[in-house]
């Protein structure tokens, strides 16, 4: 069964990803055009397989990450085996990008990188003879982290993986039943989960850097809003060039809505969700900055509640 409505609702289905043969693409001429004009230039980005012992540290952490889930009594799915790097294709560490659930539609996202747009089929097994559907509007585009669900209301952060063309045609898929709420003007850069991160109906962390008091989107006014700024944000290390920004410690993920996994170097935000009565549990991915994944990216609720 698939079914998952908002990011906060007891989780019950996952599935945690894989760093196996991860590969940043040569021949995808928009990915390329992309880290070739980052905002990074301290240190060249290096295309093609990533390092043996990248994938290593990587998978280490996953399997800890999965772990901890499982001992919640949470049933974790993991990717079939892919070769990324023989395929010139991306790679299994960030299942979230790739597939969109809404209550129970499942919906392969139309990614801006096409490299990507097969990744689905590693997670086939998970929603078996379910149906999946496949924007058919060919000027769609957006990675399913541009999208925070709040159950009826769907923020849609408009940035380079996500524009108004894909709003528009989620909003049509999804009928009245849904809301979706384009948003373009809190962060032009990709995701929108380390922007805003529920974690619970009414209660939502966001993103200071991003967010201020005057363009806080107006589902999430009334909520009680837990702020982290720059300076509260540990430093997060990576290996020669950040595929993520510092800012990837605020991707975190609820396991339900007292408990959140989150990067345990992150204490002012571990003792600010605490003063709601939040419990952490803190789990170290060591590569989230050099592939470009924290807790919520690296994940993809299949079902809640």
């Amino acid at each position: 069964m698939i079914f998952s409505s908002n990011e906060w609702d007891t989780l019950r289905e996952v599935v945690v990803g894989t760093a196996d043969s991860a590969n940043f693409p040569v021949q995808d001429l928009d990915f390329k055009e992309s880290m070739t004009n980052g905002a990074w230039t301290e240190t060249e980005f290096q295309f093609g397989p990533v390092s043996a012992e990248i994938i290593e540290r990587a998978n280490i952490s996953l399997n800890k990450f999965s772990s901890v889930l499982e001992d919640l009594g949470i049933i974790v799915h993991r990717p079939l085996d892919r070769d990324y790097a023989a395929l010139d294709q991306f790679y299994g560490y960030c299942p979230r990008d790739t597939v969109l659930i809404v209550g129970n539609n499942i919906i392969c996202s139309p990614t801006k990188y096409t490299s990507r747009r097969q990744e689905w089929q590693t997670m086939s097994h998970v929603w078996k003879d379910q149906q999946l559907v496949f924007p058919d509007d060919p000027d769609a585009m957006f990675d399913a982290a541009n999208i925070c669900r709040l159950d009826r209301d769907l923020l849609y952060l408009v940035s380079q993986t996500g524009n108004m063309a894909g709003a528009r045609w989620l909003q049509d898929h999804l009928g009245k039943e849904y809301r979706v709420h384009p948003i373009n003007n809190l962060y032009s850069g990709v995701h929108i989960d380390s922007t805003i991160t529920p974690v619970r109906e009414g209660l939502v962390v966001l993103n200071a850097g991003r967010i201020k008091e005057d363009n806080i989107p107006e589902t999430l006014k009334s909520w009680d809003k837990i702020w982290i700024t720059a300076d509260e944000i540990a430093h997060q290390s990576f290996d020669h060039y950040p595929y993520a920004s510092n800012w990837i410690g605020l991707n975190f993920f609820m396991a339900n809505p007292e408990l959140a996994i989150v990067d345990p170097k992150q204490e002012v935000l571990i003792k600010k969700l605490s003063k709601y009565g939040i419990e952490s549990i803190g789990v170290d991915l060591t590569e989230s900055r050099t592939l470009g994944g924290g807790h919520h990216c690296c994940s993809l609720d299949t079902l809640r509640g």
